[in-house]
């Protein structure tokens, strides 16, 4: 099947839109390619600190002729989604003795988990903590002793970050391994009435524990479709994990095997074989396309919308808000998966999963299949799903049909016919919307604003029956400067049940909501963030607000508005308290939230 023009001519505009940064880009990971063996110049001193821990291995690396892969690891116990990392290193060091090779832990990074710190404070810290994780990769590999790399995380701004660093060490081949996500538990569903009736009153707290813990059970990701799965999608459309490895459950023999053969993959990928397949090669403008291609199609979080412009800009590809528009104009919604559905992962992986929808989408000319992965030439391979056979991992032709067409459609008969993201832009700067959980009869909101400087105060003025009319909720000074841009998910269950309750709702911020943002419309990402200027900074109460997913606008519609003193609130207070006071200086140097709002690159 031919390219689809619309796919081919958003390419080309990013091609010659990168022209200048990407080919300074691949000169410079060239050159560093050019440089050989990177072990071969370092002094014996600098070896022998490198190796002294070593033991058995310790002669492999000294010898320095096999191959030596970099773990760069996000492991923690906090994470259920990074539990299962604890044991991979020892996986991954026993693969590449198997093959007379060594592989040594690089470094670890930082992974916050944002379930934990949803509404607090430490929120603050979390889209920053991409950048952290980025540095702190980075450091990992400055030993320069690997010959390839593998990462290991799963979650919301670790594989961004990890990513922002593999382009950055673009010479050396990377290969991320993910955990999976945890077998099903109470349906999310279930779990967000519960949610919903807490915000109301009618259950407690102890009611609301047993439901959140029944929910988020055991190792693994959370199994609904927010950040953490979303980036595992991409990791499959973008060519860097195996064909299939994204949705096996931790801990079980097949999660292993993949392990393994991920690791075998990593030292046949090096510059010393045939095959050498560096990460910067790899993440090239058409990989791009084919991450958001999939963000589309499966309605994935919004986070990626900030994300993937900041790892683009790490490999030399500059993106834009309008590509993503223009891609999702063109990209039919193939997936219901909570919250866009009812199913979770695991029910999605069962239907068909990203091995079907990549051959839906190859076959109707929607994804590049011309592009270098670490599994091979081209996406081809990434519509075959692994299976253990007699103990032995083999890779089988994925169902050409889906196994549920409740939670999967062939890209012919979409659940709608445009992907999951609009852009919106107006009088009240630029944003976007997540339309594909949001139903189409509340797509346009025009209503009197309520304007908030914290999300707090709105769960108070709910809490004392203050929304009795239609309202759009703008909650602002959450941006990337202000405050670091926190989700503001906890506004999600008090919002739903206004809109429940009959009421058109909408949320306008310069702030984030999860991949789990729901059924509420939320123009978020405004830009100008208030703490710039922008024009969310001169709404006042009372004055009529239009935002339009259907037209794609976003409008302040009040008289004189303009002439307005942007307000100015007292933020001292997101400058202390949890760590945020030593991220004062990524809020001052931080990019704009249409860039990815990001501070390394």
């Amino acid at each position: 099947m031919p390219l689809n023009p619309t796919i081919a001519a958003v390419t080309q505009r990013i091609i010659d839109r990168s022209a200048s940064a990407r080919g300074a880009y691949l000169e410079r990971i060239g050159r560093a390619a050019e440089a050989g063996p990177v072990r071969a110049h370092l002094s014996c001193s600098n070896q022998a600190h490198a190796y002294a821990p070593m033991g058995e291995d310790q002669a492999a690396l000294a010898g320095g002729t096999a191959p030596n892969i970099g773990i760069v690891t996000a492991y923690n116990d906090m994470l259920s989604a990074h539990q299962p990392f604890e044991r991979f290193p020892d996986l991954i060091r026993e693969a590449a003795r198997a093959k007379g090779a060594t592989a040594q832990v690089a470094g670890g990074v930082p992974a916050m988990c944002d379930g934990v710190t949803q509404g607090q404070p430490g929120m603050e810290l979390s889209l920053f903590s991409r950048d952290v994780i980025a540095l702190a990769a980075g450091v990992s590999l400055s030993h320069n002793c690997f010959d390839s790399s593998i990462y290991l995380g799963v979650c919301d701004k670790i594989v961004p970050g990890l990513i922002i660093a593999a382009a950055t060490f673009g010479h050396i081949p990377a290969v991320f391994l993910p955990a999976g996500p945890m077998t099903s538990g109470l349906p999310n569903d279930e779990k967000a009435k519960v949610r919903q009736k807490f915000a109301t009153g009618e259950v407690g707290r102890e009611e609301l524990m047993k439901a959140e813990m029944a929910s988020y059970h055991g190792p693994g990701t959370c199994t609904f479709y927010g950040t953490a799965n979303t980036n595992q999608m991409l990791m499959e459309f973008m060519g860097l994990h195996l064909p299939g490895a994204s949705f096996v459950n931790p801990n079980t023999p097949l999660r292993d095997a993949l392990t393994v053969a991920g690791t075998e993959r990593a030292l046949e990928i090096t510059a010393a074989g045939n095959d050498y397949r560096p990460a910067g090669l790899v993440l090239d403008e058409k990989a791009f396309v084919n991450g958001i291609v999939g963000l589309m199609a499966t309605g994935g979080s919004t986070n990626l919308v900030l994300h993937l412009p900041a790892m683009a800009r790490a490999a030399g590809v500059i993106l834009d808000l309008q590509d993503f528009s223009d891609i999702s104009e063109t990209v039919p919604l193939m997936a219901k998966v909570y919250p866009n559905g009812l199913a979770d992962v695991n029910h999605f992986h069962a239907a068909g999963g990203l091995q079907y929808l990549i051959r839906q989408l190859l076959s109707e000319g929607l994804l590049h299949d011309d592009t270098l992965t670490v599994s091979g030439e081209g996406l081809g391979s990434y519509t075959e799903e692994p299976k253990l056979v007699d103990g032995k991992l083999h890779w089988q032709p994925a169902a050409e049909e889906s196994q549920n067409d409740r939670i999967l459609r062939p890209a012919t008969d979409p659940f709608q016919k445009t992907g999951g993201l609009k852009e919106l832009k107006g009088s009240l700067g630029r944003g976007v919307m997540k339309v594909s959980a949001v139903a189409p009869e509340r797509h346009v909101i025009e209503a009197k604003a309520r304007v908030f400087h914290d999300q707090h105060d709105v769960k108070k003025a709910f809490q004392a029956g203050e929304f009795t009319e239609d309202t759009v909720v703008v909650v602002r000074f959450q941006g990337p400067k202000a405050n670091g841009m926190p989700e503001l998910h906890s506004l999600t269950p008090p919002l739903a049940v206004l809109q429940d309750r009959g009421l058109k709702v909408a949320l306008v911020t310069d702030g984030r909501m999860s991949g789990a943002s729901g059924k509420v419309p939320a123009a978020i990402h405004v830009t100008p963030e208030a703490a710039m200027g922008g024009p969310i900074a001169r709404v006042q109460d009372g004055d009529l607000v239009r935002v339009d997913a259907a037209a794609g606008t976003l409008d302040i519609l009040a008289e004189g508005w303009e002439a307005r003193t942007p307000a100015s609130p007292d933020l001292t207070a997101n400058k202390f308290g949890i760590g945020r006071e030593l991220f004062e200086a990524f809020r001052q140097t931080v990019g704009t939230s249409d860039e990815g709002a990001a501070v390394v690159v």
